[in-house]
């Protein structure tokens, strides 16, 4: 399934400038593994060794924080979109 994940400009440098990228997968999981794939940087960015993210980033499924869903195992329709948001210090 393809899938529309869109990059913060705070890891972009890590993603070769990209904004977003279509990736493929089922789950948030797949999708951000497909994702990390393409752009080995950004695991060590977003996500902790065991591959749970790291507390201070938030992602998105449609608009809805996977955190309040299934987390990594939130289902994934074809089209969606997927939003990295990392916590941002200083207001």
């Amino acid at each position: 399934m393809a899938v529309t994940v869109k990059i913060p400009t705070q890891l972009r440098a890590a993603a070769d400038g990209a904004a977003e990228a279509e990736v493929e997968g089922e789950t948030v999981g797949e999708v951000l593994d497909d994702l990390f794939e393409r752009f080995e940087e950004l695991r060590e960015r977003i996500s902790q060794d065991g591959g749970e993210l790291r507390r201070f980033v938030n992602v998105y499924v449609g608009g809805e924080d996977i955190r309040f869903l299934d987390g990594l195992d939130t289902p994934v329709a074809d089209g969606a979109e997927v939003t990295i948001l990392p916590a941002v210090a200083g207001g």
